[in-house]
């Protein structure tokens, strides 16, 4: 599919990963809808982009606010793409510390509601939106691409919410991408490594060091442009569908 002309939702546009994958799309030709809850980075992204991206403050837990998103692509032109990479929240908790104090359960289900259901809510908000574009030649009308993590796979000590929550955006993708095929709407996951983004910087050099040196290659943090490539790359190839793919330079987490 061509992504010149066509419009694209990008929750957690405004940094990190999401931010990356709004100036890859709008490189392509696309108009981007730049959907955040941080209202001055969001803003100052849509400024620089101009005409071609516009910010619209967005709770991915609120159907109205998602609606606001809706709006604002529809004054764009036609929506077929969304990219789903919000974030914001985390909480590290053993099932049961050393003290044989359990996790709070507020924690896990903050967690689960951040990165499970409110991905499964653009989800299926944004293709009931995509679904009513014009399909091409053939048959496809549009993708969504959502964000999972390889701490799906390999959740690490403490991980336990969020490696709950990024399974369960990896399971999504089959079952969502067999629901929406008869629209011709894709559903395409993608879960990366440790990426060096904004929040991940905070860490310090000492650390990010550590997390590079555990990545066998290339031997170094991911670059959030990688993880925009990969998404632009899973819109615009159509025979891409229904699967979780690991962007990660073969890093497997351990235990911690």
């Amino acid at each position: 599919m061509i992504l010149a002309g066509s419009v694209a939702v990008v929750t957690g546009g405004a940094g990190g990963l999401g931010e990356a994958a709004v100036r890859e799309l709008v490189e392509a030709g696309a108009k981007v809808v730049i959907s955040d809850l941080s209202e001055e980075r969001g803003k100052a992204l849509a400024d620089e982009l101009g005409d071609a991206a516009v910010y619209v403050p967005t709770d991915v837990l609120s159907d109205e606010s998602i609606a606001g998103a809706i709006e604002a692509a529809r004054g764009l032109g036609t929506l077929r793409y969304a990219v789903v990479a919000h974030g914001g929240f985390g909480v590290a908790e053993r099932v049961v510390g050393r003290d044989h104090t359990p996790a709070t359960m507020a924690g896990f289900t903050k967690t689960i509601e951040l990165y499970l259901t409110g991905t499964y809510n653009v989800l299926r908000l944004l293709a009931a939106e995509i679904a009513s574009a014009e399909p091409d030649d053939g048959g496809q009308r549009g993708a969504v691409v959502t964000t999972s993590s390889i701490a799906a796979f390999e959740g690490q000590i403490g991980q336990s919410a969020y490696a709950a929550a990024k399974g369960g955006v990896a399971g999504l993708t089959l079952a969502a991408a067999r629901d929406l095929a008869v629209l011709g709407i894709r559903v395409v996951c993608i879960a990366p490594g440790t990426f060096l983004t904004p929040a991940m910087e905070r860490v310090g050099p000492e650390a990010l060091a550590k997390f590079g040196a555990s990545v066998p290659n290339p031997s170094r943090l991911g670059k959030p442009s990688e993880y925009a490539a990969l998404a632009r790359h899973i819109c615009e190839n159509t025979y891409l569908n229904g699967e979780t793919i690991r962007i990660d330079g073969a890093q497997r987490f351990q235990p911690r």
